[in-house]
């Protein structure tokens, strides 16, 4: 999704890819290496004016030994720690709204339930959080990860989303908050801006992730995870990188969260973020039984033409994200209609 605004922008694009077969490798001029593998790495960056990535399972040791040789590597690992290691983010983040929390070990650390553990790196889409009702169902976690960020329970009304990009001399900009929509931990429709909180909260909550973005000092985007129960606000995750809950922005925005994540990391001015409509309604596509989009796109093109369609070139697997549409207007119950009929076609949820 970086390749359109890159080719637009007359910037040359090199991916280090994992495999031929990645998304991106598909459409793009690549090498296929181990991304933990830092003199394969090196040889890479030897290509490029600036090194960035688009997930948060890269060792920070790697991109230390990047930034050690004198590449430019964003978000610099000075930020990308927050975004990787969850304990420390709660840390660095101590003076913002956040549950109460602590790192734990063993059982006898805890003596109140329901609570919220987390894998304190390496979680992703559900994976990695657990809610605990009793000091077993700890216990048994605590076998499979025996160190624990533990954190209260919140229960919250909504979650939002709230998108941010900072360049390296410090130019800031904001998306509109977004509203996540999840199920069994994984993002599956986000309504844009979000319906749920009041305006004096939305700018509250734009003014938060600007802060956090600062704080930290990402460079690039980042998406700032909240909870939202009445008129308070709780940081939930940081993701330093163009996220799940900005894809909206490529049909929904003047600039999109990925042409707005390279203006960053190469130190342009950053452009527009304001909405191109009144909402926006983007809904993830998960792998199902289909597995050939040809019909299912002339059922939808037909039906509502004025869907946008992103599809990812995935492997299609139960329940992995292999692409997105993205809906845009004025009327927000239609634009959620069609979105939501969509997804369920597409991934074979429903026949007609």
């Amino acid at each position: 999704m970086m390749v359109a605004p890159a080719t637009a922008l007359g910037i040359d694009l090199l991916l280090f890819a994992q495999s031929a077969e990645d998304s991106g490798a598909q459409i793009t001029h690549h090498v296929v290496g181990d991304y933990t593998d830092l003199e394969a790495l090196k040889k890479f960056a030897e290509e490029c004016d600036v090194v960035t990535f688009e997930h948060e399972l890269v060792p920070l040791s790697v991109i230390k030994g990047l930034e050690a040789t004198g590449v430019k590597v964003y978000p610099p690992s000075s930020a990308f720690i927050y975004s990787q290691d969850k304990a420390q983010m709660r840390e660095k983040l101590s003076s913002f709204p956040s549950p109460t929390w602590k790192v734990v070990t063993s059982t006898a650390d805890i003596d109140r339930y329901p609570l919220i553990a987390k894998a304190i790196s390496g979680g992703y889409d559900g994976r990695g959080v657990w809610k605990i009702n009793s000091q077993d169902e700890l216990g048994e976690v605590l076998k499979t990860t025996p160190q624990l960020l533990i954190e209260e329970l919140i229960s919250f009304d909504t979650e939002i989303s709230v998108m941010v990009a900072r360049s390296p001399h410090g130019q800031a900009t904001s998306w509109t908050p977004t509203e996540t929509v999840q199920e069994d931990g994984i993002c599956t429709m986000t309504i844009s801006p979000a319906q749920s909180i009041s305006a004096e909260l939305a700018e509250k909550a734009q003014k938060i992730a600007l802060d956090i973005a600062q704080e930290v000092g990402v460079i690039g985007v980042m998406a700032v995870e909240m909870f939202v129960k009445g008129e308070h606000l709780y940081i939930n995750e940081l993701a330093m990188r163009p996220h799940n809950s900005g894809h909206w922005t490529i049909d929904g925005a003047v600039t999109s969260q990925f042409e707005q994540h390279l203006r960053a990391i190469l130190d342009l001015p950053l452009g527009d973020p304001s909405m191109t409509a009144d909402f926006a309604v983007m809904g993830n596509i998960l792998g199902g039984e289909k597995s050939d989009m040809y019909r299912p796109y002339l059922h939808l093109m037909a039906r509502n033409p004025d869907l946008k369609f992103h599809h990812y070139k995935k492997e299609v697997r139960a329940g992995r994200k292999i692409g997105h549409v993205t809906a845009v207007g004025s009327d927000l119950l239609q634009l959620t209609t069609d979105v939501q009929h969509a997804r369920d076609y597409m991934s074979g949820v429903i026949d007609e």
